[in-house]
C-alpha cells in the first residue's frame, strides 16, 4: 500500500473546516448561474488564479465574495454534500464543521435556510459519516453582533453543538467576545476559538482563560511562550492545525519550517485539518501528506495525529472509543 493510500484510508476526524471554505470554483459558478448572481470573475481559471494570498485578510476578501452565491437551502445542501463526499474519500469518520451564519444573515438569508440546507445533507450521509455543526462568530464584527447571532440561532439549538470564533484575528482579541461565550456555555454548547494563527500567543491564553475554550483552532504562535506550550501539553488541549492553510497565508511559507512537529514531539494533542480547502489547495488527506513529507513524519506519527483527532471530538466517550478501536485495527495492518 502506498503512503497516499494509507493516509486516505486512515480513520480520522476533521475538527477545523469552514464549510464556506469548501466552495470549489465549479460549484461557485453553478450556484451563481442558478441564483442569477454576477461574479467578479470570468471563469473557473480566473478564480483559481486569484488564490495567491499574502495574508489572512487577502484570503477573506475573496472568501466572502464567493459566499455570496449561497442563497437557498438547496445551495447550502449542495455545499455540504460536496464536502462530505470528499471527506469520506479521505477517511474522515467524524466531521465537526464550522459555519459562519453572519456571512449569510447579513445578506438577509434567514438562518433557518442555512440550517435546513445543511441538515438535509447531513441526514443523507448520516449512515456513513458522523457530523455536527459549530457556529462561528465573525470577530471583525462587534461582540454585540455575536450575542445577537447566537440568540437568533438558539431556536435551532438541536442543530449545532458548539460555538467558535474566526475571521480577522489581528487586533480582535478573543476576550472581547466573552458575553457570547458565556451565553453559549449557559446553553450547554461546547467552546472553541481560533487563536495564535497570526495573532500572538497571548490570544491563546485569552481564549483559554477568558472564553474557557476546550480546543484551540490553529495555535502555532503558542510556541512563542514555552510555558504556554507546557500548559497545553499538561491539560491535553487539542490544537486543530491546518498546514496548507498556514503555507498559503504565509504563516509558514515553507512547510519545512512548520512547528507542528515540535508540538507533536512535546506531547501536545495536535491534529491535522484542512481549514478552507477549496482556497488552500487541499482537503484533509492532502494536508496529512504535505506535512508528512515536509517534516518527514513516520507512519506512527500519522497514526498519533489521527488518534488525537478522534479523541478530541465532542462525541460521547463510547463513540470515540469505537472509532479509536477502528483506527488501531487499521494501524496494526499498516501498509503491508
Amino acid at each position: 500500500m502506498s503512503l497516499e493510500s494509507f493516509v486516505r484510508g486512515l480513520p480520522k476526524a476533521e475538527l477545523h473546516v469552514h464549510i464556506e471554505g469548501t466552495l470549489e470554483p465549479e460549484l461557485m459558478f453553478e450556484l451563481a448561474e442558478r441564483n442569477g448572481i454576477e461574479l467578479p470573475y470570468g471563469s473557473v481559471d480566473e478564480v483559481r488564479a486569484a488564490y495567491e494570498f499574502t495574508d489572512l485578510q487577502s484570503f477573506l476578501d475573496i472568501y466572502y465574495a464567493g459566499a455570496s452565491v449561497l442563497v437557498t437551502a438547496d445551495d447550502f445542501h449542495d455545499l455540504m454534500a460536496a464536502y462530505l463526499e470528499r471527506a469520506m474519500a479521505d477517511g474522515v469518520r467524524r466531521a465537526e464543521v464550522f459555519f459562519d451564519p453572519q456571512t449569510h444573515t447579513e445578506r438577509d438569508i434567514p438562518i433557518s435556510v442555512v440550517f435546513d440546507g445543511f441538515a438535509r445533507a447531513q441526514a443523507t450521509f448520516a449512515d456513513r459519516i458522523s457530523t455536527d455543526l459549530i457556529l462561528c462568530f465573525l470577530r471583525h464584527l462587534t461582540p454585540g453582533d455575536a450575542v445577537a447571532t447566537l440568540q437568533e440561532a438558539l431556536p435551532h439549538r438541536d442543530r449545532f453543538i458548539a460555538v467558535g470564533l474566526d475571521s480577522s484575528e489581528v487586533g480582535n482579541p478573543p476576550g472581547q467576545f466573552v458575553d457570547a461565550y458565556r451565553l453559549a456555555s449557559d446553553e450547554g454548547l461546547r467552546l472553541v476559538a481560533h487563536a495564535g494563527e497570526e495573532g500572538p500567543a497571548s490570544y491563546v491564553r485569552e481564549a483559554l482563560d477568558v472564553l474557557g475554550v476546550e480546543r484551540i483552532d490553529h495555535g502555532p504562535r503558542a510556541a512563542d511562550e514555552p510555558d504556554l506550550v507546557a500548559r497545553l501539553v499538561e491539560q491535553a488541549t487539542p490544537l486543530t492545525m491546518c498546514p496548507l492553510s498556514n503555507q498559503r497565508l504565509q504563516v509558514f511559507p515553507d512547510l519545512r519550517d512548520h512547528n507542528l512537529g515540535d508540538f507533536l514531539a512535546a506531547g501536545a494533542k495536535v491534529t491535522v485539518n484542512s481549514d478552507d480547502p477549496a482556497y488552500f489547495g487541499g482537503y484533509i488527506g492532502d494536508n496529512y501528506l504535505a506535512i508528512a513529507d515536509a517534516l518527514d513524519l513516520s507512519e506512527a506519527d500519522l497514526v498519533v495525529l489521527a488518534r488525537n483527532s478522534l479523541e478530541a471530538t465532542f462525541l460521547p466517550d463510547a463513540e470515540k472509543a469505537a472509532l479509536v478501536a477502528e483506527l488501531d485495527a487499521y494501524a496494526k495492518r499498516g501498509r503491508a
